[in-house]
């Protein structure tokens, strides 16, 4: 029921009543007239109001007036109330093109696209006097949800002669865009025989979202040709894709267009420069941006945010959330996502958890699932796999990035085994679609374990999609076989991909580092430079750590200097770490020592580490013990590096030097890390810890060593006891020694697989000197090749020889 008017005093009447009661008091054949009802219509500032003026245009006989009623479904729909919007609608008797165009935009509108297409059903049901116009299928094609549906539409746009109208053929791009099919949606690009602003900003917003950088760039280009001027949609829609080509030549140009025509007072061009700077890590043309801008929303204020957190900037980023609250503006569920990964790099835990109660309070986790997943990637980047997986749990609903985030975390924090469970649990769910992040997420934990096999059948599924071309997946890919000690599988792999960008090369050339092919590794990157592809960082600690594992001194420091004085890369902490780990393995132990003086930065865990190592290897107490002081004053807690000055001690015979390393590493209730090695057999992995007799074929296990001990001995083997770091008897050092790890894998292997097949072992620790002996013995008596992936590095063993040449 419509409200009437009721008989109250004038003053008490709304702004509408009372315009309304004036006109009454003039004359009521006045208020016969349409156009005294069209100005009532600006004064409808809500849906009360809005039934009041309809209750006035059903007293004086207007409800019927197409073009009042047209007016009043559109006011309606303005103030949010659809269902009023068709009631208006269906008590027009006599509809015209033009309300039939008002509800259906009105169901578009408020996203209601089934409701939608059943009017255009019921108008192109209708007899051929009501005929659809250009302003019918915009809306149309929009309500389209499948590509079917759109076809028809396009059909009847062709048979009714529309197809050459700007804004119908800029809705069929977009149409075509949305569901991937650019080839069409670039045919009815080219056909238009006028083209308008918009029609160029479908076209180009339409490569952008299928990621086609190429295509994108290419409209963009033929509409400079063309003499047609970029406006704001068309700046903001082309930015992100000069950051996802890396093309800060053409980003900049826009920019210069942007400032020439005054662009830059559009908020959303501002916001898209900031993102787009960010991404090139230009953090101080993002900030320039930023502090220009004449009006600032929430958006840019998370921009500029998320810009120095995404940089490895927190404490900045952390100054202008400040900022932004000194300014009143409140955060969102994005500033509360960068604030996770800001928290996160500080390793502030406290902080942390108080933004975890601040999500929960607003129950933000059941609105969106990002925020769900932003606190599980928060926690895993904070090391607390346990929270990571309670949050994750939790999650109402989870994403395919859901469980990325979960199997990142279980990988980065050195959980492979967490992280193989996580993904087995996820292919359980067949709503789930594992995608790019899901294999650069798995594959990594595949290699830590050596899990072989489930790594290839990874790149056999890989392969029937084509995505081992993704320039990540096949990186992740080439690493994974190189270290699971598959190298000519990494480099087939390796030349079968595009390779424009640094990230496969640093791969390959860190996987020959790592198998004691340095001077493979110096050359392929010669290979990389003749190709036209720049090196970076990453490709410097890959060659040093390749000069290093091959003891290639010289050709290292070429590398160190050419790094600087060529490429303009200052050193970081890692590049440092590689240069003494290179000389002091050398045995250059005065000049690792002094480069680690002349450092420009405070040397941390690494520098010291790689330091004391070389001092274990070549017996150096007294500057291992300079070393170990250096070392547990910025690492206190790591066990290895107790280990390691014990280990030097006990070399040396010092055993009252031992006795005081242990008692203080067990005052501070810190345990030695196992050390372990598995061995594939067959589709299996097994596992042995040193010592270990609980193995079903232990027994098995032991009589095959004591038969391979006595055929070393009459070979020339003699048992190196400095490698037993306990003060015991010979007889016990010697079953000491056959009892570590490595060997009772070997022995495994040999009894568990046929004869002359390779024999694959991986060790969390270094191999110590007399195993590795031992195993050149061995891989020449079983004539097999044996494989060893030590913490360090890999080792080849084959007819008594290894591949690292003794030096590790």
């Amino acid at each position: 029921m419509l409200p009437l008017l009721k008989s109250v005093p004038v003053s008490k009447l709304s702004s509408l009543h009372q315009r309304a009661y004036k006109y009454f008091s003039s004359a009521t054949s006045f208020l016969q007239k349409d156009t005294i009802f069209s100005t009532l219509f600006n004064s409808c500032v809500n849906v009360n109001v809005t039934k009041q003026l309809h209750a006035l245009l059903v007293v004086f006989g207007k409800s019927q007036n197409v073009v009042l009623s047209t007016k009043l479904i559109n006011l309606y729909v303005t103030l949010g109330d659809i269902s009023l919007s068709r009631s208006t609608f269906n008590h027009i008797n006599k509809k015209n093109i033009y309300s039939w165009n008002s509800i259906i935009s009105a169901y578009v509108r408020f996203g209601r696209y089934n409701e939608a297409m059943n009017c255009v059903n019921e108008l192109f049901s209708m007899s051929d006097d009501l005929r659809p116009d250009f302003y019918t299928f915009p809306p149309i094609l929009k309500a389209c949800v499948c590509l079917v549906d759109g076809k028809k539409v396009h059909c009847c746009v062709f048979k009714m002669g529309f197809e050459n109208d700007v804004f119908v053929a800029a809705s069929l791009i977009n149409l075509y865009s949305r569901f991937g099919v650019l080839k069409i949606a670039y045919k009815v690009f080219v056909d238009m025989p006028v083209r308008d602003v918009g029609s160029w900003n479908a076209m180009i917003s339409g490569f952008c979202q299928n990621g086609d950088v190429v295509g994108a760039l290419g409209v963009l280009n033929r509409m400079k040709g063309e003499g047609v001027k970029m406006d704001t949609v068309t700046v903001s829609s082309i930015l992100p894709v000069c950051a996802q080509s890396e093309d800060i030549v053409n980003g900049v140009l826009i920019h210069l267009y942007v400032l020439k025509h005054g662009l830059d007072s559009d908020v959303f061009v501002s916001n898209g420069l900031i993102n787009m700077y960010s991404k090139f890590g230009r953090l101080w043309d993002a900030q320039r941006v930023f502090d220009y801008m004449e009006v600032r929303d929430l958006v840019s204020w998370n921009s500029i945010i998320a810009a120095y957190e995404q940089n490895d900037d927190p404490n900045t980023a952390l100054k202008f959330f400040k900022g932004m609250q000194i300014v009143g503006i409140r955060p969102d569920l994005l500033t509360v996502v960068s604030l996770m990964s800001i928290f996160s790099q500080l390793s502030d835990q406290r902080v942390s958890r108080s933004i975890h109660g601040f999500v929960m309070r607003r129950e933000w986790i059941e609105k969106d699932v990002v925020i769900g997943n932003a606190l599980v990637n928060m926690y895993a980047k904070l090391g607390d796999m346990n929270c990571a997986h309670t949050v994750f749990d939790q999650l109402p609903s989870k994403d395919a990035i859901s469980w990325n985030t979960l199997i990142t975390g279980y990988t980065q924090n050195g959980l492979a085994s967490e992280a193989i469970d996580a993904y087995n649990m996820m292919e359980e769910c067949i709503d789930i679609i594992p995608n790019q992040g899901t294999w650069v997420s798995i594959i990594p934990a595949y290699s830590h374990v050596g899990a072989l096999q489930h790594g290839m059948k990874i790149h056999v599924r890989l392969i029937k999609n084509s995505l081992y071309l993704d320039v990540f997946v096949a990186t992740c890919l080439i690493d994974m076989y190189g270290k699971c000690g598959k190298l000519e599988d990494a480099m087939s792999l390796f030349y079968e991909i595009p390779r424009e960008t640094s990230v496969p090369w640093n791969a390959i050339i860190s996987s020959l580092g790592v198998h004691g092919h340095g001077e493979e590794a110096l050359q392929l990157f010669k290979d990389m430079l003749a190709e036209g592809v720049e090196a970076d960082h990453v490709t410097f600690v890959s060659l040093l750590s390749a000069c290093s594992h091959s003891g290639l001194v010289d050709e290292g420091q070429k590398c160190f200097d050419i790094m600087q004085k060529e490429y303009g890369i200052e050193p970081s902490l890692k590049h440092y770490g590689c240069m003494v780990d290179l000389l002091g393995r050398a045995g250059y132990l005065k000049k690792a020592y002094d480069l680690v003086r002349s450092m420009p930065v405070q040397p941390d865990a690494s520098i010291w580490g790689a330091l004391l190592s070389a001092c274990r290897i070549h017996g150096n107490a007294e500057l291992g013990t300079l070393a170990s002081e250096r070392l547990l004053e910025v690492d206190s807690e790591n066990v290895g590096y107790y280990v390691l000055l014990s280990n030097i001690y006990a070399n040396t015979g010092k055993w009252e030097g031992v006795v005081k390393v242990r008692s203080l590493a067990r005052d501070r209730g810190l345990r030695k890390t196992p050390g372990w090695s598995s061995v594939v057999a067959g589709s299996k992995v097994e596992v042995f810890y040193t010592g270990n007799q609980t193995h079903p074929k232990y027994a098995e296990i032991y009589r095959e060593l004591r038969v391979l001990s006595a055929k070393m001995k009459n070979l020339g083997y003699v048992p190196d006891y400095s490698f037993v770091l306990q003060d015991v008897e010979e007889d016990e050092k010697e079953q000491i020694l056959n009892s570590h790890s490595e060997r009772l894998a070997i022995a495994f292997g040999i009894i568990s697989t046929p004869p002359g097949t390779p024999i694959r072992i991986f060790k969390n620790l270094r191999v110590c000197g007399d195993c590795h002996n031992a195993t050149k013995y061995i891989s020449r008596i079983t004539e097999r090749e044996i494989i060893v992936r030590d913490s360090n590095r890999f080792h080849h063993f084959k007819d008594g020889i290894c591949s690292c040449g003794d030096y590790w």
